[in-house]
């Protein structure tokens, strides 16, 4: 079935309200992802700078060692003791010194007191880099599985021989001042993301108001309440604003000139057909003239019926037209008992208070007016008029009139039901009519997206049920 008017706007609405939460979820998540990717890169960098400062710490001692290995002190024991690192004097606690000779079968090595006797292990080349100055520098478990920061290089010191120097430092404070940073890094990309999250939604909440703001405008017109966009617009949607006004104008323009169109064209069509009729009444006892009145009958039905949809289509176009169905309702009521005086039939109506119609008065009034005037024909003594309003449901998203008619005569069956229904259908030539009052009613509830039922009324006659949409 064809999407109503209503659940377009409706659905334009709900799109309205998905692209704010689109755009504040895209937002939010390229926040996170930037402060994400910029933590990352912090952290890499504090951590490369923490390595370097601790290089160059190793550096100074590997250097310090050389010179006194190059130049030996007299007094052996008094040897490296200028390294100024009380550490090396403390077993095992994480920062090493060792020299070895690599040319000689019994390699001659010393170490600091703090290895007492282990040995630092070799540092893997590919876990390592080498450095411009032949400085190899890198990773290694060391005694008590100690994770150390080590600096080796290889000395020539020509007929002294050749040695291997290697400098090692506990690498937790690498890691300790690492992981500190990363805590405070984190703490703080924390509170900013939740700072930028609440900026980024009170930059969608209040960028997006003057949307908000012409889709309830929109709503007003749908339901009858304005006629225009009205109000102070950002330049950004100020030219929206404009143009959706123009339409609005442009579609009422249209309609008065179908209008127009439409009565000017049964006023030239009415005027020939009259012009034939008069002639065919001249000659009645001519068999050929009586053929061209039920013909020219015909036409009339026709032409009638189709200048009615296409009236009726041209004010369905019409935005914002709201119609009360009390009055309506009451003023058909008296009509039709005042017509149907001389039967003695009863009309009864009962209408809630505040009940609207979506669309024109005139088409109300001709769609319950031809289905209570066609109870009315039929019924024996009386005729009720019941309107519900129903508010909005799962599969109803908008609210519905349902005009329930009943009247107290012979009924019809399923299948004179569908039977009257169609254009030009009459079940008893005796009643008054063209045949086109239930078929016009169809066409315009259809033209309204809305319904008419045939079904049994529970006086024993036939109930017609009529639902259009209404505005709750």
């Amino acid at each position: 079935m064809k999407d109503s008017p209503q659940r377009r706007y409706e659905g334009r609405r709900r799109r309205t309200s998905s692209l704010a939460t689109r755009l504040f979820l895209s937002a939010t998540a390229w926040v996170v992802i930037i402060l994400v990717i910029t933590g990352f890169v912090l952290s890499s960098v504090y951590r490369q700078a923490v390595e370097r400062s601790f290089d160059r710490r190793l550096n100074l001692y590997l250097r310090t060692l050389i010179a006194e290995a190059a130049t030996p002190d007299e007094n052996a024991e008094h040897q490296f003791q200028s390294l100024g690192e009380p550490l090396f004097e403390i077993p095992l606690s994480g920062w090493y010194w060792q020299i070895g000779r690599l040319d000689s079968e019994k390699p001659d090595v010393r170490s600091s007191r703090s290895l007492w006797d282990k040995e630092l292990p070799a540092l893997n080349e590919a876990d390592s880099r080498l450095t411009a100055a032949g400085v190899r520098i890198g990773y290694v478990t060391g005694p008590e599985d100690q994770r150390l920061r080590m600096v080796v290089r290889q000395v020539d010191f020509g007929s002294d021989g050749r040695f291997l120097v290697r400098v090692a430092g506990d690498a937790s404070e690498i890691f300790d001042e690492t992981r500190t940073f990363d805590y405070y890094l984190g703490g703080t990309f924390a509170a900013l993301t939740l700072v930028l999250v609440v900026t980024t939604i009170f930059q969608v909440r209040f960028g997006l108001a003057p949307l908000k703001r012409i889709s309830e405008a929109l709503a007003a017109i749908r339901s009858g309440r304005a006629e225009r966009l009205e109000g102070e617009f950002p330049v950004e949607i100020a030219p929206l604003a404009r143009e959706t006004n123009a339409l609005i104008d442009a579609n009422r323009e249209i309609v008065e000139r179908a209008r127009t169109h439409v009565g000017n064209l049964a006023h030239a069509i009415k005027t020939p057909l009259s012009v034939i009729v008069n002639e065919a009444n001249a000659h009645r006892g001519d068999p050929f003239a009586a053929k061209v009145l039920e013909q020219t009958q015909l036409m009339r039905n026709m032409v009638a019926h189709h200048l009615e949809r296409a009236r009726i289509a041209a004010r369905v176009t019409v935005v914002g037209t709201v119609t009360d169905v009390a009055p309506v309702i009451e003023g058909l009521r008296r009509t039709m008992a005042k017509i149907h005086r001389d039967r003695d039939i009863s009309v009864e109506a009962t209408c809630p208070d505040g009940a609207k119609f979506r669309g024109e008065r005139q088409d109300l009034e001709e769609m319950v007016g031809n289905l209570v005037d066609n109870a009315c024909k039929w019924a024996r003594s009386q005729v009720s008029v019941e309107v519900v309003l129903l508010p909005p449901t799962g599969s109803e998203p908008t609210s519905t009139l349902h005009i329930l008619v009943d009247d107290d005569g012979p009924g019809l069956s399923p299948a004179e039901r569908a039977q009257v229904a169609r254009r030009g259908q009459r079940l008893d030539e005796s009643k008054p009519g063209s045949g086109l009052g239930l078929a016009i009613v169809v066409d315009l509830a259809a033209l309204y997206q809305g319904s008419l039922t045939l079904g049994a009324a529970p006086t024993g006659g036939l109930r017609s049920e009529l639902v259009l949409p209404a505005v709750a």
